[in-house]
């Protein structure tokens, strides 16, 4: 599949792995996959990203996901699905937290199985991946591009498709800014 990616997609990969070795993390995540798309300038899933998400508001999305880590990954409705069991995910996060420290519920899961030393994907940004392949398929477009990674981002539910949303980024809007205007 690799083989079909553009320069563009395969450094967005590369960022990711990048990102995720910054952080620390033992395994590459959707998030690394989104701010890799979010650090690159020169491409057409980062004029996308400048036209549906301007630079000024990316702090925003950055928080969000931040936020969303900190909870451990919940997004709204899964807080949402908690909530209506009597369950409170944020005090459930400030009792962890008093305990043990911000962030504590953000931190990897350390995995003592990594002999390459290479960080492997999780199993979700494999998903994104692979949805990049077949969004591309649909597309009827020969490569794999990032923009095929945006789109995929989107499709594949969860907090980074949630905080791409919540700014604007949605399938629709980033397949319309992909397309071009309709011509009649």
């Amino acid at each position: 599949m690799f083989e079909r990616f553009t320069r563009a997609a395969r450094a967005v990969v590369k960022g990711a792995v990048e990102r995720a070795e910054r952080d620390g993390a033992d395994v590459v995540t959707k998030e690394h996959l989104l701010l890799a798309l979010l650090d690159r300038d020169d491409t057409r899933a980062a004029a996308v990203l400048r036209t549906l998400c301007p630079p000024d508001r990316r702090p925003s999305l950055v928080a969000a996901l931040a936020d969303a880590r900190r909870r451990a990954g919940l997004s709204r409705a899964d807080t949402k699905a908690l909530a209506d069991l009597g369950i409170d995910v944020g005090a459930i996060v400030a009792r962890v937290e008093e305990t043990h420290g911000t962030g504590a519920l953000a931190a990897d899961r350390k995995d003592s199985r990594r002999w390459s030393g290479r960080r492997p994907f999780s199993r979700e940004a494999k998903t994104v991946l692979e949805k990049s392949l077949r969004v591309a398929v649909f597309r009827k477009d020969r490569e794999i591009g990032d923009e095929h990674i945006l789109l995929a981002l989107t499709l594949t539910g969860g907090v980074v498709a949630e905080a791409l949303a919540d700014h604007g980024v949605t399938y629709t809007a980033v397949d319309g800014a992909v397309s071009g205007p309709k011509v009649p």
